[in-house]
């Protein structure tokens, strides 16, 4: 009965190894990995808001919103760019006509909590008359009911 041990080839001589070496290949992507978790949330804001608390859960949407930003200054963002509160309504009106054809685009509406309501207030009155009327208020998740 023969066997054929590694012995039993002769000394010296190994045959070649055909595996790869993967644990490189982790590391860098596991790296990889925690940079992009890391640098993600700082991508998503362009203009620093302080938003109000609330208890309500995230919206689920379908297509790309258009946010509308008023900071602690009281200065007006589309997105990321500042514009004249003269020109809102303009603005307004061609974001609506954009969208002529199917229903009107989601509105996020940022609001710094030092803002007076007043203030608030006029610019969701510019967002009904131009027809944007799917509008959500963004607040923070996990505030507390009684401040």
């Amino acid at each position: 009965m023969a066997m054929n041990l590694p012995s039993s080839r002769g000394r010296g001589r190994r045959a070649p190894v055909a595996d790869i070496n993967v644990t490189p290949l982790v590391d860098v992507m596991l790296v990889l990995l925690i940079i992009f978790m890391v640098t993600a949330p700082l991508l998503t804001a362009g203009v620093p808001v302080n938003l109000p608390d609330s208890r309500a859960k995230a919206l689920d949407q379908d297509q790309k919103p258009v946010q509308l930003s008023l900071d602690a200054a009281g200065k007006l963002f589309i997105d990321d760019e500042e514009i004249a509160e003269t020109s809102l309504p303009q603005r307004l009106e061609q974001i609506a006509a954009v969208q002529a054809g199917g229903e009107p685009p989601q509105v996020f509406l940022r609001a710094d909590r030092a803002l007076d309501y007043g203030r608030v207030m006029r610019v969701m009155g510019e967002l009904n008359r131009a027809g944007l009327n799917r509008v959500s208020l963004l607040t923070v998740e996990g505030g507390s009911a009684a401040q």
